[in-house]
């Protein structure tokens, strides 16, 4: 399993995956947004979206977790 935090405070602007969707690595997890700036979260390992710990309007702090990531 691999974790995905948010590496800053921001809002989340927008969600690209779902739960039980499969993710490459590369692929965009969410875009944060943070003094007008879109900071996409992309994921580094490929694998299955088991938990998905944010939606579009949140507010994330710094270490937040963003995603679950099941390497498979």
């Amino acid at each position: 399993m691999s974790e995905i935090y948010a590496e800053i405070t921001a809002n989340v602007w927008q969600v690209g995956v779902e739960v039980g969707q499969m993710v490459a690595e590369g692929d965009e997890i969410c875009i944060l947004e943070s003094m007008k700036m879109e900071i996409p979260v992309i994921t580094e390992v490929p694998g299955v979206v088991r938990e998905l710990d944010v939606e579009p309007g949140q507010t994330v702090q710094e270490g937040d977790r963003i995603a679950l990531i099941d390497e498979s």
